[in-house]
């Protein structure tokens, strides 16, 4: 519980970081920045992400000590790995080829990946350890510095380059910050193993590449909604998107980090049928979580986007949010619940094919879909990807790897669920604003709370009975 702390801040950090680059920027300029953000996720996913996920299931505190050849064969594979980056960045920025992203915003897009990848593999280091006070400390570092060099440049420069250097130096900064928990001793790029490094791919690449589909939906979006319609009206449908998914990732990570490590240990000590068993529980309590996190995300939205979203981007933002709903709730399940099973049984083949149908069912929606005003048809299509994606991975891991959470963490969900939405509609339909948005809270928490310590969906109740029965047996002593 100790480590959801440092996930909920860095993902509240970056919903404020990017509220306010998005209210500095304005809707094109931000449509520019957010494309060059989407050309570097996908490069850091392809090229970086294995290493996170290999730190993540394969290295732990033991190791650092006992097995200095797994951090000698991590750190050698991200030295090779930022040469080649920065070169790739020079590149760019000196040869200026014709591409459908400014040579500029191409090379920076590059170099973000590079810093960006840099905090990911450290801060995956560190939980691996469960180091939770030195996460905390690079998560820290990492958002103030953000606040002073992205938000500021931002602010100052008003240009999407200016907030992308800004966001590479507050990284960057950060992990200058976390270098001493970061060294392990008696590692060097001597040591590293080339088997090692091929089981590390091999375990990577299936996850990499089902991510970086899924990812090429909302950049293959942005780069033609930019050719049709400009950059602003990328900028708006962008922030509606980062939005919606910083709320579930919220609410994901913070679970995910617990409950998959859970899993890793259960499997590791008990055996494959008690990580299964595990996993089992899992999915129940990310779909206990998820579905009112999003359900209540479309409820508050009227006042949400009066109190926080920028002005320039009003009454768009609220429609393709509302739109995008079901990709959001998609992408929680995708990533912190339904994907996990298959990474626990080292079964990855399914995680692509389920990726081929979001892009498949994309590229359809757009062809067939008829046309709308603005982003409208490329928010739609986003829905209809995320979804058919979840549904054929939901599908093969019935098929595949039998994994059923408990009926009643499901449809007790839905039914509470049921329920909050019935309780917060007539509250919906008040002027927007804090007092709105503070009745909602309070009410759509309340309900949903109450009916699920009440049913103890989501295993709801034995959480919250650990910490009272610890606070009695102090209180005894």
């Amino acid at each position: 519980m100790e480590m959801m702390a440092p996930f909920l801040l860095n993902s509240l950090m970056n919903f404020a970081v990017a509220l306010m680059v998005a209210k500095a920027l304005g809707p094109s300029e931000y449509g520019r920045f957010m494309l060059a953000l989407a050309v570097a996720v996908v490069f850091q996913t392809l090229v970086f992400d294995w290493l996170r996920l290999a730190a993540t299931r394969f290295y732990a505190e033991r190791d650092r000590h006992e097995r200095p050849e797994i951090r000698s064969t991590l750190d050698a594979a991200f030295a090779a790995l930022a040469g080649f980056a920065v070169l790739l960045s020079f590149s760019l920025w000196i040869l200026r080829p014709c591409l459908p992203l400014a040579p500029d915003l191409a090379a920076l897009a590059v170099g973000a990946s590079l810093s960006n990848a840099s905090f990911d593999v450290s801060a995956a280091l560190l939980r691996a350890r469960f180091q939770n006070r030195a996460y905390g400390a690079l998560v820290i570092a990492k958002n103030g510095l953000a606040l002073i060099f992205t938000v500021g440049g931002a602010f100052v420069f008003r240009s999407a380059e200016a907030a992308l250097i800004g966001m590479m130096a507050s990284v960057a900064g950060a992990v200058v910050v976390a270098r001493r928990t970061l060294i392990d001793p008696g590692t060097s790029f001597h040591k590293a193993e080339a088997a090692r490094l091929r089981r590390y791919l091999a375990y990577g690449l299936p996850i990499i590449l089902a991510a970086v589909l899924y990812q090429s939906v909302p950049l293959a979006n942005r780069a033609l909604l930019s050719r049709l319609d400009g950059f602003a009206e990328v900028g708006l449908l962008s922030l509606a998107f980062e939005t919606g998914v910083r709320v579930v990732g919220a609410v994901g990570s913070a679970i995910d980090v617990v409950l998959f490590q859970i899993a890793v240990h259960r499997e590791t000590t008990l055996g494959a049928d008690a990580g299964r068993a595990q996993i089992s529980r899992n999915l129940g309590v990310v779909f206990a979580l998820l579905l009112p996190a999003v359900a209540g995300a479309w409820l508050i939205l009227p006042s949400f986007e009066a109190l926080f979203a920028p002005r320039a981007f009003h009454g768009a933002f609220a429609a393709y949010f509302a739109l995008m709903t079901p990709a959001f709730f998609a992408f929680g399940m995708l990533n912190y619940g339904v994907a996990t099973a298959f990474q626990l049984a080292h079964r990855l083949a399914p995680l692509v094919i389920a990726a081929l149908v979001a892009v498949i069912a994309n590229l359809l929606s757009l062809a067939l879909l008829p046309p709308a005003p603005g982003a409208a048809r490329f928010a739609a299509a986003q829905s209809i990807s995320s979804m058919s994606g979840l549904i054929a991975l939901v599908t093969m891991l019935f098929l595949l790897e039998p994994v059923w959470p408990r009926a009643r963490d499901i449809f007790g969900a839905i039914a509470a669920t049921a329920v909050m939405i019935g309780a917060g509609l007539p509250l919906r339909a008040l002027p927007p604003g804090a007092t709105t948005l503070s009745l909602q809270l309070v009410v759509g928490a309340g309900v949903y709370g109450a009916l699920a310590f009440a049913f103890d969906i989501g295993g709801l109740r034995s959480v919250i009975g650990l910490p009272l029965s610890a606070l009695r047996r102090r209180r005894k002593a």
